[in-house]
């Protein structure tokens, strides 16, 4: 994805809430080289902050005439209104190693035999994965087959199969549950006790 920045000369508090009034917004972009201070057109960064992929793929910046690839690297929003107050950008390159937040894609479910036979429902444990890798080998998302599932046998992240260069960061949990098929509830049943039979004869008083 690609998109376009403008260098931001003025700082300070004043100068970005001048900045977001005449619909931009202040930015910052860091690594490999000299911070540089910027600014986005608001509607265009809005739009773009709803795909996936403006997340979690590299993007391409067009500054000054100069493309640079870069990854967003957080944003900040206010509060109440649909406005982005500030985002910061981080600068790539070959060697860059970085680790970040990736989704994950999960296909095959439907035909999986714990929910084709079995009808269970299957619990994205998880939706994303913090990887890390070259920002060169990063990729938009991590596709997970879970077309075997069976009911009893959960998913794990060593059942996945991540793109070469791609490793997991678990923070010391040794195989994380990814996905796990819910079998379906057993029905209740409720017996009721049948009323007494109303025959419209009335007893007599004696």
């Amino acid at each position: 994805m690609k998109f376009v920045a403008f260098e931001r000369k003025l700082q300070g508090t004043g100068a970005s809430r001048r900045l977001r009034v005449a619909g931009k917004v202040p930015g910052i972009v860091f690594g490999a080289g000299e911070p540089a201070m910027i600014e986005i057109d608001h509607n265009a960064l809005f739009h773009a902050l709803k795909k996936e992929a403006f997340h979690s793929s590299l993007l391409d910046m067009e500054l000054n005439g100069a493309t640079t690839q870069v990854l967003l690297r957080d944003f900040q929003m206010h509060p109440y209104k649909p406005q982005v107050l500030h985002c910061d950008f981080q600068r790539v390159d070959a060697t860059t190693k970085i680790t970040k937040k990736v989704p994950l894609h999960f296909i095959g479910e439907d035909t999986s035999p714990a929910v084709k036979t079995d009808h269970c429902t299957v619990n994205h444990v998880v939706t994303e994965l913090l990887i890390t890798c070259l920002a060169q080998q990063l990729p938009e998302f991590i596709e997970v087959d879970l077309s075997g599932m069976t009911q009893g046998h959960s998913l794990h992240v060593n059942d996945i199969k991540l793109p070469e260069g791609i490793k997991v960061v678990t923070h010391g949990k040794p195989n994380p549950v990814i996905a796990t098929p819910i079998a379906p509830a057993a029905e209740e049943v409720i017996v009721v006790a049948a009323a007494p039979v109303d025959d419209g004869k009335k007893k007599k008083k004696k």
